[in-house]
């Protein structure tokens, strides 16, 4: 018996690394494409040839331009699209795990819009406090849309709970009520805003890449990949409270530490990608979704493969963005409001037939 279960045991470990080795290598797929299709062409010979020099490896065939263009323009987007896309991807997951239910996205529950709000109001507001310590013109924003989407999310889980169990209905009903209150917020805090504040609001609502540097990505990195390593910690604890909260309780799961974690931590991930690339929905919603669809409901698979998928869709979704109406370019959000609201419907026609 005990040989038995070693071997199912390893064969689920070796189907695991499988599929993320799969990922892994579609995301370099899309990360070399990236790198080489824009305004600017690159060669994929010249990108290997550029990525050979940074290891120390002599290569001559590309330039000095696309090697700037390269290093200095393209590569921080591509590392911010995969950072901010693997980030929204394991967020929702972890909440939909949390909450045992499909339709939950860290956009349907106010986590960005409340994250939205706190940026425009240091967007509009904020400009002295940055006048007061230079710290805040590089944490500033960010930290705002942390504390906004972590309020929301509180608020929201405070309306819906009772007596420690969230009732999902009352919990979507109340995300939906918090979305339209923070977007009159952010259009009342906006008739205070002069016409160059309305049209970077306007683009960055929408969704945009396009200010990624060096700097934005070590800041986004040093906020969001600390919250990922503590969800990703939590894949035992989302497997045991998959049968009920109660049964997690009486397995020696600590429920409310986990909630709170999780809440924190999505809050975390999804105030930072606010700040840095503005809203950009559905991402949470789809990638955990077709992970599970494809690979089963095992955490211990559907947070880093979330993680994953989320960073190639929102990468591809860079590329296409970039290309479509090249040399310029559409709001990433909007390609992936076309890709995730089709998903979004049927999932709402198909509720009753999920097996989640």
């Amino acid at each position: 018996m005990k040989t038995l279960q070693s071997d199912i045991r390893t064969s689920k470990l070796r189907y695991q690394n499988a599929v993320m080795l799969m990922l892994l290598l579609i995301l370099s797929v899309i990360v070399l494409l990236s790198a080489s299709f824009g305004a600017f062409h690159i060669p994929v010979a010249a990108v290997i040839g550029i990525f050979k020099s940074q290891l120390g490896i002599d290569s001559h065939v590309f330039t000095d331009a696309q090697a700037q263009v390269l290093l200095n323009i393209r590569m921080p987007r591509i590392l911010m699209a995969m950072l901010i896309g693997g980030g929204l991807g394991l967020a929702g997951a972890a909440l939909q795990g949390l909450f045992r239910n499909p339709l939950v996205e860290p956009g349907l529950i106010g986590v960005s819009a409340g994250g939205a709000f706190f940026a425009v109001l240091f967007i509009v507001f904020g400009s002295s406090l940055v006048v007061m310590s230079p710290l805040f013109s590089l944490i500033g924003l960010p930290l705002f849309a942390f504390l906004g989407g972590l309020l929301v999310t509180m608020c929201v889980y405070k309306i819906a709970s009772n007596s420690g169990k969230t009732d999902i209905s009352v919990l979507i009903l109340a995300g939906v009520a918090i979305n339209a209150l923070m977007g009159a917020l952010i259009g009342l805090v906006l008739f205070y805003a002069d016409d160059a504040a309305l049209r970077n609001f306007t683009f960055w609502s929408l969704g945009d890449l396009g200010g990624s540097n060096w700097s934005k990505l070590g800041i986004g990195s040093l906020l969001i990949i600390p919250a990922i390593g503590m969800i990703l910690k939590l894949y035992p604890e989302l497997n045991a409270m998959a049968l009920g909260e109660n049964e997690a309780y009486h397995i020696g799961v600590n429920i409310q530490k986990v909630k709170y974690t999780l809440f924190l931590s999505s809050a975390l991930i999804v105030g930072t990608a606010v700040s840095m690339s503005g809203t950009i929905g559905f991402v949470g919603l789809v990638v955990p979704h077709l992970i599970r669809l494809g690979f089963g409901a095992d955490h211990r698979l559907v947070l880093p493969g979330s993680f994953l998928l989320g960073a190639i869709l929102l990468s591809g979704a860079d590329l296409l963005a970039r290309n479509i109406v090249r040399p310029a370019e559409l709001p990433i959000g909007i390609i992936t409001a076309l890709l995730g609201a089709p998903f979004f419907i049927y999932l709402i026609l198909n509720f009753k037939k999920i097996n989640y």
